[in-house]
């Protein structure tokens, strides 16, 4: 009786360099920092080039909220293009995501509601609470995304 014996031989590269990680923005959640960091961009500029704002401490909360916010996921991205969480590891990385998300999430669909109500039929404005909602959607993709992550239930190996 002949017995045939399949070995398959798998081979993992990581790079403990200090490089930069350029698969990241490849990802999901690397295009989704990247779609956050660009509509909020988007919805910063709107706000800031304006003339004669309607209402100034909706618009102002708003402009405050989306550089707050667009400052904070560019550091995150950063982190992991350079790979400096790893160099942290004191620092609970996603679970700070998840509560920038949540906290982000929450934040933004305010200031994007005052900024829609208050926008005086102001073209600029109304493109900036446009943004907003935008970069509230995709805030709230990564936050659901970043749940299952951080809070949800982990597969142990052992079979019952």
């Amino acid at each position: 009786m002949s017995h045939t014996v399949i070995t398959t031989t798998t081979t993992t590269r990581t790079s403990s360099d200090g490089g930069l990680n350029m698969g990241y923005t490849r990802t999901i959640p690397g295009l989704m920092k990247i779609g956050q960091i660009l509509a909020l961009l988007v919805a910063f500029v709107c706000v800031r080039c304006v003339r004669g704002w309607p209402n100034w401490a909706a618009i102002q909360y708003f402009e405050v909220v989306a550089l707050w916010f667009l400052i904070a996921f560019l550091i995150f991205f950063l982190m992991h293009l350079f790979r400096l969480q790893q160099k942290m590891p004191c620092i609970n990385w996603p679970l700070t995501e998840f509560f920038h998300y949540s906290v982000g999430t929450v934040l933004i669909f305010i200031a994007s509601i005052a900024a829609a109500v208050t926008s005086g039929g102001v073209s600029a404005l109304v493109v900036a609470s446009v943004f907003g909602f935008i970069a509230t959607f995709l805030m709230a993709v990564s936050l659901w995304t970043s749940y299952s992550v951080t809070c949800g239930s982990h597969q142990t190996g052992a079979a019952v």
